[in-house]
């Protein structure tokens, strides 16, 4: 068997984390300030107007959905350039001639778009103290939700990254797709306030069980059960990993 080729992934993976500090405004500072306009905006003036959800105060019901919204879109455009850059300027074939196996190659990639996301979601989980006050009934199964939605859609950005064939694609699948499933997966409100119909539409709506399980890790609420949500992420993690074991067996739009 070949050997693990472990400074290859951590030459991968340092330089995707120093290519985030030389654009850290666009990498950190801007989903930072945009998630805290969505608490000052739904936390603080539609707050107001909506007491409690589930017995919860509005402001800190929304805080899971915002910190998964953040992380879903973050995983997947960190992940996507990621891979997409070397793609388009040509430096991936070096990377594929290079003594590496492919479980390197994603393990340096996606490792450092989940390091970049977790590391952001935990600003934005602090951040969230300065405009409501939330609680965390289940931590350690939080870090587990967070961590297993991080690795997952990395891996789906690290996706969209080789099936792109231009700048304009790897922003279509995150801005038509995965934050419209994100706003109506409960991220400002509970899938109980919604007539029965919708109730049953909604939770055909993958996103929900991510947002569902997190927002339990806080409150010990949820819209399905946690055991569900969990099985989900995991499904959602295997689905993804035999897509990018397919593309790198067959050498989809990484051969010439």
């Amino acid at each position: 068997m070949k050997r693990f080729n472990l400074q290859s992934v951590k030459t991968l993976y340092l330089a995707e984390m120093a290519r985030s500090l030389r654009t850290v405004l666009q990498s950190i500072v801007s989903p930072v300030i945009s998630t805290s306009l969505y608490f000052v905006v739904f936390g603080a003036a539609i707050g107001t107007r909506i007491s409690e959800v589930d017995g919860i105060s509005y402001g800190a019901f929304i805080v899971p959905g915002l910190i998964m919204l953040m992380l879903l879109t973050q995983s997947v455009s960190n992940a996507s350039f990621g891979i997409f850059f070397p793609r388009f300027s040509g430096s991936i074939y070096e990377i594929l001639s290079a003594p590496m196996s492919y479980v390197e190659v994603v393990l340096g990639y996606v490792g450092a778009a989940a390091t970049k996301s977790l590391i952001l979601g935990a600003i934005v989980l602090v951040t969230a103290r300065l405009f409501v006050p939330y609680s965390i009934d289940h931590p350690l199964m939080m870090v587990v939700f967070l961590v297993l939605t991080a690795l997952t859609f990395s891996l789906l950005g690290f996706i969209i990254g080789i099936w792109a064939d231009g700048f304009e694609k790897l922003q279509l699948v995150p801005l038509l797709v995965i934050t419209p499933l994100t706003f109506l997966g409960g991220t400002f409100y509970s899938i109980d306030m919604l007539p029965p119909f919708w109730q049953a539409v909604t939770l055909a709506n993958p996103v929900v069980y991510l947002i569902s399980g997190f927002r339990w890790s806080f409150y010990g609420i949820s819209d399905v059960s946690p055991l569900v949500s969990l099985g989900m992420i995991l499904l959602f993690l295997a689905a993804a990993l035999a897509v990018v074991g397919w593309i790198f067996r067959s050498g989809y739009r990484l051969k010439p």
